[in-house]
């Protein structure tokens, strides 16, 4: 079930959730080039929403999770009136030291259940090692294992020079910049009280060799009903880059806690044959208490 691999990567993403449409091993990699402000000068010629503020990116503080928090997501694949538990995604965060600073080493994991391994078998683990004043990543690991497609990729950002450090080469980078999974606990601290309904917020994020201008369009607040139980949430939809199993624009819809938690309690997104739905199963050592919840 190819679905899976980009619900997983969809997860890894966080409220960015954006890439999860990039097939790993779909489209073609173009490296990014030039420097910071040249990029910023390319992308506002496409889209000047999508520039990221500079306060955005070098005020945002960390009030939204503690290290040793734990949070645990089933994907769920549906068709007509129909839905599997077809696999799980888990999020850990340690406090630890890298390259003399202090950081939060987050790990991700997707894998499928027994039952799907015998048609598609999943075995992912991504590392972002995230400073812990600026929330912008040092060094980011990949290690896919997806139905027979394996990929290894190790990057490390240089602040001072602007650049990202892989396997293959060395790739300008904007100042602000995030990694797959160093998006999700940075896109966690926005302050959604200060957007209105139809708001962009953009970001960048490098993956597979390439930068990409994305944002998340906030609709609003809504009551929902999850697996887990009753929340207040604040809802939004990113924008999704085309690719195999996602049309692109903006038909993912994500749903996070009305609280200072901010965790993903609900992830919905039609595919090209029924819908993924992916709902937070288990959670540990929160920062603050899950207010949010209604009841079970």
């Amino acid at each position: 079930m190819r679905v899976l691999i980009t619900v997983f990567i969809l997860l890894l993403t966080g409220l960015s959730f954006s890439l999860l449409a990039v097939s790993p091993s779909g489209g073609k990699h173009r490296p990014a080039t030039g420097s910071g402000d040249t990029l910023r000068k390319a992308n506002r010629s496409q889209d000047s929403n999508l520039i990221p503020d500079p306060a955005f990116c070098s005020g945002l503080r960390n009030t939204a999770f503690n290290a040793g928090e734990i949070l645990t997501y089933t994907v769920y694949y549906g068709l007509s009136k129909l839905s599997l538990a077809a696999g799980e995604a888990s999020f850990t965060t340690k406090l630890e030291r890298f390259d003399h600073k202090d950081v939060y080493h987050v790990i991700g994991e997707g894998k499928t259940y027994n039952f799907e391994d015998k048609f598609f078998r999943v075995r992912d683990r991504y590392e972002s090692y995230i400073d812990t004043l600026t929330l912008q990543p040092y060094k980011f690991i990949r290690d896919v294992d997806e139905g027979g497609y394996k990929t290894k990729e190790n990057v490390t950002f240089v602040k001072n020079a602007n650049t990202a450090i892989t396997n293959t080469g060395v790739y300008k980078v904007p100042d602000c910049i995030q990694d797959v999974l160093s998006a999700i606990f940075y896109a966690r601290n926005i302050d959604f009280s200060q957007h209105k309904p139809g708001d962009k917020i953009p970001f960048y994020m490098f993956l597979d060799r390439q930068v990409y201008p994305l944002y998340i369009r906030y609709l609003g607040k809504e009551t929902i009903r999850t697996h887990y139980g009753k929340f207040r949430t604040i809802k939004f939809k990113p924008l999704l880059v085309k690719g195999t199993m996602f049309e692109g624009g903006e038909k993912m819809t994500v749903w996070v806690t009305d609280d200072p938690n901010h965790i993903a309690v609900r992830i919905e997104s039609p595919i090209t044959v029924g819908k993924v739905l992916v709902d937070m199963s288990y959670y540990r050592n929160l920062r603050y208490p899950l207010s949010s919840l209604i009841d079970l």
